[in-house]
């Protein structure tokens, strides 16, 4: 893996508002302890099983959040986005990693080694407060697509992860087209269903002018209709 500094990267205290409540001495302390990772495209971050030694936070790229179920396929769980924390839920539980994650595209990282951000925690109860309310925030996402993807038909899950990746990585200047764009097999990994169920619901949406698709880009063009679809199940 590449671990060479990127000038380019501003400071880990100046990326985020959740270091505001640190003192000087505390951001001095985690700017000097923390490092930019490189990742390539496909690069895998962390694997399901490896005792975790950093909590990240990705800065540039897109990554996502996965496990392997039963013959080796593989389940969507939550996808990444810049300025966003993860791999610190394991670190806190103190066990192995449940997930693995993978760079949907180059990414770079900062990498908090575990004893930093559990001395800062011990020493500012503000910071540790955030750290409870992401962890809550994520648990209630989690809830939320577990219904999402064991009760809801294969129309709604795919309209649900259409609304999902809209949500999380946002639309380009067009205002219609998803800025994300992810392979079939992804789509299905992340709705819960085979790769051949997610082409051709994507082709039915198509048809009815729902979205329209061009290899890997996916517009929305009716988004009341997907809202609704995904809302029925």
């Amino acid at each position: 893996m590449n671990r060479k500094k990127n000038d380019v990267i501003k400071n880990i205290d100046e990326i985020s508002d959740i270091w505001e409540t640190l003192t000087i001495d505390q951001k001095i302390y985690l700017r000097e302890n923390c490092q930019i990772q490189n990742y390539r495209k496909n690069e895998i971050v962390y694997s399901e099983g490896e005792i975790p030694k950093h909590m990240i936070c990705l800065v540039k790229g897109k990554v996502k959040i996965f496990k392997t179920g039963v013959g080796n396929r593989s389940q969507i769980v939550r996808m990444i986005k810049p300025f966003e924390y993860f791999a610190y839920r394991a670190m806190f539980a103190n066990e192995p990693y449940v997930t693995s994650a993978m760079a949907f595209e180059a990414s770079t990282a900062y990498l908090i080694p575990e004893k930093v951000i559990l001395t800062l925690i011990k020493q500012n109860s503000d910071l540790a407060f955030y750290f409870i309310r992401a962890l809550s925030v994520d648990l209630g996402i989690s809830d939320a697509r577990t219904v999402t993807l064991t009760q809801k038909h294969v129309r709604g899950r795919l309209a649900e992860t259409l609304l999902f990746m809209r949500d999380t990585y946002g639309l380009e200047e067009d205002g219609a087209t998803i800025s994300i764009y992810l392979s079939r097999e992804d789509i299905a990994n992340l709705s819960n269903m085979t790769t051949s169920n997610a082409i051709r619901t994507l082709s039915l949406f198509v048809d009815e002018k729902i979205i329209s698709v061009d290899g890997r880009k996916i517009k929305i063009i009716d988004f009341e209709k997907l809202q609704k679809i995904s809302k029925n199940g």
